[in-house]
C-alpha cells in the first residue's frame, strides 16, 4: 500500500512539474524588464501571512524559505504540498491627460513540494518553485503603423534540500536548485505599407543555485518558544544562452539570428539575505517578522544590440513582512482546529524604470481547514497587492490573488505492531 502511495505521489509530482513549467499567471508590463517579476518561495499558507517563513519550523508545513526547517519533521511523517492561484488584476495609467483602465484574469499551478525524514534528527525536501515570471501584452501606435508587444516565460527552481539538528534547538540546512526556464519578449510591427516584422529576444537559463539556512529555537516556558532564522544565497553569474531573432512576416523568409551570446559574465543574480524572528505561544498563536535584502545594483544584465535597455536599471531590493496564525485549540471542535491567518508586506522592488523604482505592498488573510479524520490541511488565502513606481507612479496595479493549497500529511513510515 505504501509503495502504491509513493508511486501515485511521484506521478502527481512529475505532472505538477510539467504544469508549472508550461503555465505562467503573470500579467504586468513591468515584467518586460530584467528577469520579470521575482517570486519568493512562499507556500499558499505563508502567502496568507504576508510571505513569512525564515524562522518558521512547525514540522506540519513545508517551508522552503529556510531549508533548516526540514529538520523539524517527525520521523514517521511524509508531507506533500501543492498550490494553485487565481489572480484578478486592475491597471490604471494616465495617457494624454486621461486615466485609462484595464482588467485581466489569470492563474494556474504555483508550486509542488515534498518533505520526508532521513532519521530522527534529519529531514529532506524536494520540489519545484517559480524564481521569476514574465507575462504581458500591449500595443501602441508608431509612424506609419502600429506595433504590439508581448512576453512570456519563467525561471523555475527544481530543488533538493537536506537539514539536520546537531544539538537541541539548533538546525542547519541547504537547498541545491537547478535553475531553468526561457524568457521570450516579442515586438510585432505592422506598417501601413503592409510590411510586417517580428523582433524576438530569447533568454534560456540552465544553471545551479544554492541556498543555506539556520534556525535556533529557545523555549521560554512550557508551550512558549522564540525562534530566530537566517538564510543566505550566494551571488552568481548565470549560465545559458541569449539571442535575438528577426522575422519578416510579410515574406516567406527564413528567420535571421543576431546578437547570439552566452549568459556567463553578461547576466547575473545577486546574493540574497533573509532574517526572521518568530514567537510561538502555547502552540496557538504564532507571530513572525521577516526581512529580505538583495543588492541588485551589483548584478549584470547585458541586453541586446539595438534593443533599448537604458529605460530600466536595477535597484537594491528590500522586503519587510509580518504575519500571524491563530489556532484556538488543536484538539477541540472543528472550528477551534481551524487556523486563522493574517499578514502583510512592503517591498522596494529591484526594477527602476526611467529613474522610478517599483514599490509594492500587500495585505493578506487566510484559513487552514483540517480535513476530518486526517492530518491533511486545505489552505485558502486571499491577498491584495498594490504596485506602482515612485516618484512617477507610471502604471498603477492592484491585484487580488486567491490561493488554494493542499498539504497532505501522512504517517507513511509508521509500522503497525501485530501482537
Amino acid at each position: 500500500m505504501k509503495i502504491k502511495k509513493f508511486i501515485a505521489t511521484t506521478a502527481l509530482f512529475i505532472t505538477a512539474i510539467s504544469a508549472i513549467y508550461a503555465q505562467n499567471g503573470t500579467m504586468t508590463p513591468y515584467s518586460a524588464y530584467g528577469y520579470g517579476m521575482l517570486r519568493d518561495h512562499a507556500t499558499s499558507a505563508q502567502r496568507s501571512m504576508g510571505g513569512i517563513g525564515y524562522a518558521m519550523n512547525s514540522g506540519r508545513q513545508i517551508n522552503v524559505m529556510n531549508p533548516a526547517s526540514y529538520a523539524m519533521i517527525d520521523s514517521l511523517t511524509f508531507l506533500f504540498d501543492m498550490g494553485i492561484d487565481v489572480t484578478a488584476l486592475w491597471q490604471t495609467e494616465i495617457q494624454d491627460g486621461k486615466s485609462v483602465s484595464d482588467k485581466n484574469f489569470g492563474g494556474g499551478l504555483d508550486y509542488a513540494t515534498m518533505q520526508f525524514p532521513l532519521g530522527k534528527y534529519m529531514g529532506a525536501s524536494v520540489g519545484v518553485l517559480p524564481y521569476s515570471s514574465t507575462g504581458y501584452a500591449f500595443g501602441s501606435k508608431i509612424d506609419n503603423g502600429v506595433d504590439s508587444r508581448q512576453g512570456n516565460g519563467s525561471l523555475n527552481e527544481l530543488y533538493l534540500g537536506v537539514a539536520g539538528r546537531p544539538f537541541k534547538g539548533f538546525s542547519i540546512g541547504f537547498n541545491i536548485s537547478y535553475l531553468f526556464g526561457t524568457i521570450i519578449n516579442e515586438t510585432y510591427a505592422q506598417l501601413s505599407s503592409a510590411q510586417s516584422s517580428l523582433f524576438q529576444t530569447q533568454m534560456v537559463v540552465r544553471d545551479f543555485h544554492l541556498n543555506f539556512g539556520a534556525q535556533y529555537s529557545l523555549s521560554l516556558n512550557k508551550g512558549d518558544r522564540i525562534t530566530a532564522g537566517l538564510t543566505y544565497s550566494p551571488a552568481k553569474t548565470l549560465l545559458g544562452t541569449a539571442r535575438q531573432v528577426n522575422y519578416d512576416t510579410s515574406m516567406d523568409n527564413e528567420p535571421q539570428f543576431s546578437d547570439e551570446h552566452t549568459l556567463r559574465d553578461n547576466y547575473s543574480i545577486p546574493e540574497t539575505w533573509g532574517a526572521g524572528l518568530n514567537y510561538n505561544w502555547q502552540r496557538r498563536l504564532m507571530v513572525e517578522f521577516d526581512y529580505t535584502f538583495q543588492p541588485w545594483t551589483k548584478a549584470k544584465f547585458r541586453g541586446f544590440e539595438g534593443v533599448e535597455t537604458r529605460a530600466f536599471s536595477f535597484a537594491d531590493r528590500s522586503k519587510y513582512a509580518i504575519g500571524l496564525q491563530y489556532t484556538p485549540d488543536m484538539r477541540g471542535s472543528y472550528l477551534k482546529r481551524v487556523s486563522y491567518r493574517l499578514g502583510g508586506y512592503w517591498c522596494d522592488d529591484y526594477l527602476k524604470l526611467q529613474g522610478n523604482q517599483l514599490h509594492e505592498y500587500s495585505i493578506s488573510a487566510g484559513f487552514g481547514f483540517p480535513v476530518p479524520s486526517f492530518k491533511t490541511t486545505v489552505n485558502l488565502g486571499f491577498e491584495w497587492v498594490h504596485r506602482q513606481a515612485k516618484p512617477n507612479p507610471l502604471i498603477k496595479e492592484n491585484y487580488l490573488n486567491i490561493t488554494l493549497g493542499i498539504n497532505f500529511n501522512e504517517m507513511w513510515f509508521w509500522q503497525r505492531k501485530i501482537n
